[in-house]
């Protein structure tokens, strides 16, 4: 039994995107489809004394056939803004100091120009932070065919997965009959039910950046992640 994840890349996501990483025996960045504006790819939402803002790397514009894995950084200074505007907001957080050199590095590593790089990056730095065990693989290293459902498949069966997880917003787009047909089992992974940790800045906000709960909670973080109360199912 491998259980497979296909997911495109986003900027700091938010706790549910880790454990779905920490359910599977691989999970696949989905970066060669069609690059979207105004979404997760490039930024994600904090908490501040004055409400949430948003996190956004700046984008060059590549057209509408731009794909996530060519999109590239039009200002190489965005790392040092979004670290400055992480300390203003967090600086009086349980854990910020205990996580900020570490944090830092991670912001001041960030020099190359693809943004499909710079998540991975993060993704890496924080699944060791939280201690997920990841493995995490391009969409490319497989060179899948097929649209939709079709390319889920393909990718699924060259990286020889049995069972399929996925968030329930797939329900709207997602043919189960094709992955029947193929011989893989699909899953729906459940992202409700999370209970609330001490956030600074309330009201409480579960819709934000995984860097809130590890500033917030430190290492009882995955206290607050469904790892902690849940095994892989057989």
């Amino acid at each position: 039994m491998k259980r497979v994840a296909i997911v495109q890349s986003n900027y700091i996501p938010w706790k549910g995107y880790f454990d779905l990483i920490a359910h599977v025996d691989e999970f696949i960045l989905l970066d060669d489809v069609q690059y979207t504006n105004r979404d997760w790819r490039n930024r994600n939402r904090i908490k501040t004394a004055t409400g949430p803002i948003w996190l956004s790397i700046p984008i060059e514009h590549g057209g509408r056939s731009q794909l996530i894995n060519e999109a590239t950084v039009a200002s190489r200074s965005w790392n040092v803004k979004h670290w400055r505007s992480l300390t203003h907001a967090y600086r009086r957080s349980p854990y910020f100091d205990e996580y900020a050199t570490a944090l830092e590095k991670m912001y001041r590593e960030c020099e190359g120009s693809r943004m499909s790089e710079i998540n991975r990056h993060f993704l890496e730095g924080l699944c060791s932070i939280l201690g997920i065990q990841a493995n995490l693989r391009q969409s490319t290293d497989y060179g899948a065919t097929g649209s939709k459902t079709e390319r889920l498949v393909d990718l699924c069966r060259k990286s020889g997965a049995t069972r399929y997880i996925t968030g329930p917003a797939a329900r709207a787009y997602l043919d189960e009959t094709i992955f029947q047909n193929a011989g893989i089992e699909t899953q729906w992974f459940d992202y409700s039910g999370y209970p609330e940790y001490p956030q600074l800045h309330p009201p409480f906000d579960h819709h934000v950046s995984v860097l809130d709960l590890i500033f917030n909670t430190g290492p009882n973080a995955k206290r607050y992640l469904k790892i902690a109360t849940s095994t892989r199912v057989p």
